[in-house]
């Protein structure tokens, strides 16, 4: 009986609650805290092995290129040598004729005949254009014989005058009437000044009729034709009329400059000019300076100035753009170097200077005025010193290089550096040799197999994807 029976305190508990009508949820279980602590180390452990093979991992065979195993770059140097460079100012100017004339008529009538054609050269004085001068000739012929009517009236005056001026003296008449003749005979004397004065206005017109040209130059497109009647307050005129040579070129110039070339002027030196086309490529003309304006615009900061040229070949045309090269001075006896040899970077302005034993070291230079392709170094730099004119890319101080000269010298005979051709890759096969001659033996650096690598540019074919394909060098087993 006891051991059926329940603790008096369980029965008070089983009837006061209520009978649950959920199941009860198992207890979670909890995870030991080290388990997690020990994922995360994995993780870090994980995470610092890939890092530190990324950072320590050999950089790969293309980067190097067949140059990997012996360190040695190929470059084009250039000799720095003694030479003279012209002092330039490029500018952009505007053709501008000396001369450029609005032919119109300076009397009305009928335009008769033309007698140019369009786009003609033609001289000061020839004649371009005819009016009708019937008209004025009628005109002079009228004026004529006013004055032929007006001098016979004052030599009949005059005749009376000396008549009246003896009879004052014989005290025959009186004085007045003398005074009036006298007067007479200049109030004729007037008259006759203005017919002649009209006769020559009427022989200015018939001038007139006949249309010359004022200056030297190239007929225009005519703006009236022949046969209309033309006026003096016509806007348009007859023909444009332009001086083509010589011709000159308007430009501008800092007036920070402006000394320098002043100095020239004063000296009585004359500083050349050349013209270029736009794209400052094409050498249109040579002349001068000619004329210097006499105030700076205070807008721009700028001065104009005019070049003359002879365009004999009428390269130049009024209205065009054209690039201005001023000589302004010319420096002697300068080292001159090629301008693809200049770098810039930390130091400043430097050159690779390339050591005798084919090692290149950073040299600064300082910089001088430029010409083409070559640049005068004012400091850094002897005649007889190599400079690394391409390759430089890939060069540090002390780096071991492959010497080939450039095609010319740095003074004004250089070529280009365009044509300046590189060190080429030295083939994977020893070229071969002349007639007669023993096989050269191909440089260390040439083999691709001695290196232990190849040139991922010139070995390597391009895949369809417009990149190029890694090739890998071959195992001795499977050559």
């Amino acid at each position: 009986m006891n051991d059926l029976t329940t603790p008096q305190g369980e029965e008070e508990v089983r009837l006061k609650a209520p009978p649950s009508t959920r199941p009860q949820a198992p207890p979670r279980l909890q995870r030991p805290a080290w388990r997690r602590f020990l994922w995360i180390g994995v993780l870090v452990v994980v995470a610092l092995g890939v890092a530190w093979w990324i950072h320590s991992r050999p950089a790969p065979a293309t980067h190097a290129g067949r140059f990997a195993a012996t360190g040695t770059m190929p470059v084009v140097v250039a000799t720095a040598e003694k030479g003279d460079v012209n002092v330039i100012l490029n500018q952009l100017g505007t053709v501008t004729p000396l001369a450029t004339v609005t032919v119109k008529t300076q009397i009305n009538g009928q335009l008769l005949h033309i007698d140019f054609k369009e786009g003609q050269l033609v001289k000061q004085g020839d004649l371009l254009a005819e009016i009708d001068s019937r008209p004025y000739q009628l005109a002079l012929e009228q004026a004529q014989g006013q004055l032929a009517k007006d001098q016979a009236t004052l030599k009949d005056a005059q005749l009376d005058l000396e008549r009246y001026q003896t009879l004052v003296k014989q005290d025959s008449i009186a004085k007045q009437t003398l005074d009036t003749q006298a007067a007479t005979v200049g109030q004729l004397i007037g008259t006759v000044k203005t017919d002649q004065a009209q006769i020559d206005a009427a022989k200015l017109n018939i001038t007139y009729c006949h249309i010359t040209a004022p200056v030297t130059g190239k007929v225009g497109l005519r703006q009236v034709d022949q046969g209309n009647y033309v006026q003096t307050g016509d806007a348009n005129g007859l023909v444009v009329l332009t001086q083509m040579q010589p011709i000159s070129v308007v430009f501008t110039v800092p007036e920070d400059n402006l000394p320098a070339i002043l100095k020239q002027v004063h000296a009585g030196a004359i500083l050349q000019a050349e013209a270029y086309d736009r794209s400052g490529t094409v050498k249109l003309a040579t002349g001068k300076l000619a004329n210097i304006d006499n105030q700076i615009d205070t807008t721009t900061g700028t001065l104009k100035m005019r070049a003359e040229f002879a365009n004999d070949d009428e390269n130049l045309y009024p209205n065009q753009f054209v690039n201005i090269r001023l000589r302004v001075n010319t420096l002697h006896d300068v080292i001159v170097i090629p301008t693809a040899a200049i770098q810039r970077g930390a130091p400043g302005t430097f050159v690779y200077l390339v050591n005798a034993d084919s090692t290149v070291a950073v040299r600064a230079v300082k910089l001088g005025p430029s010409e083409g392709e070559n640049v005068a170094i004012t400091s850094g730099l002897d005649a007889g010193d190599r400079v690394v004119v391409d390759g430089a890319d890939k060069l540090r101080e002390g780096s071991k290089v492959s010497l080939r000269e450039a095609a010319g010298s740095a003074n004004g005979t250089t070529p280009p550096a365009s044509k300046a051709t590189t060190a080429p890759a030295a083939p994977s096969q020893p070229a071969a040799a002349a007639p007669g001659q023993p096989a050269a033996a191909s440089p260390p650096a040439a083999a691709p197999a001695a290196a232990g690598s190849v040139n991922p540019k010139a070995a390597a074919p391009a895949g369809e994807d417009g990149r190029q394909k890694r090739q890998h060098p071959k195992k001795p087993d499977q050559q």
